[in-house]
């Protein structure tokens, strides 16, 4: 999936061009060097609707039939808003990261907030599973998690 603009910000919140972060993942140049790059550049797959690469990145162990129609239908059904990355933990061949995706639910923002668990093989990191935790609280005065630069309270908590 080639997108081609120099000045499109990465959807992952990085603060850097998308063709300088999660693209070359995307287009397939590079393979992410740390589990915590590869969940980045999942969360740009979503927003860009790259289905192809969040199956190519799924562990081969959970790939359903129905993964594209899936994914798919999630992807019509919704916006989302920002990444916000809390934790990282490499152990060797085996990861966790825990992070929280923001989204545009029926009226509020919703939070997506998960523990994933990623294992390298054959030298790429893949997704394969992730656990579900409580929704976080919000601190008002930190910077907002959908990169506006305005504070949480200005921009999506009234």
């Amino acid at each position: 999936m080639k997108i081609d603009s120099d000045e499109l910000l990465c959807p992952c919140k990085s603060n850097k061009p998308y063709n300088s972060c999660c693209q070359p993942l995307h287009d397939g140049d590079v393979v992410a060097n740390s589990a915590e790059q590869l969940m980045c550049s999942r969360y740009s797959a979503f927003v860009l609707k790259n289905i192809s690469y969040l199956i190519a990145t799924l562990h081969p162990s959970k790939r359903e039939e129905d993964d594209e129609l899936v994914l798919k239908k999630t992807m019509d059904e919704t916006q989302w808003l920002g990444l916000k990355i809390i934790k990282h933990k490499p152990t060797g061949s085996t990861a966790t990261v825990e992070f929280i995706a923001f989204h545009q639910g029926k009226s509020d923002i919703e939070q997506l907030h998960e523990k994933s668990n990623f294992v390298n093989e054959n030298k790429q990191w893949l997704y394969v599973d992730g656990e579900i935790l409580p929704p976080v609280k919000l601190s008002r005065n930190e910077p907002c998690f959908c990169g506006s630069g305005k504070k949480t309270k200005k921009c999506h908590i009234s």
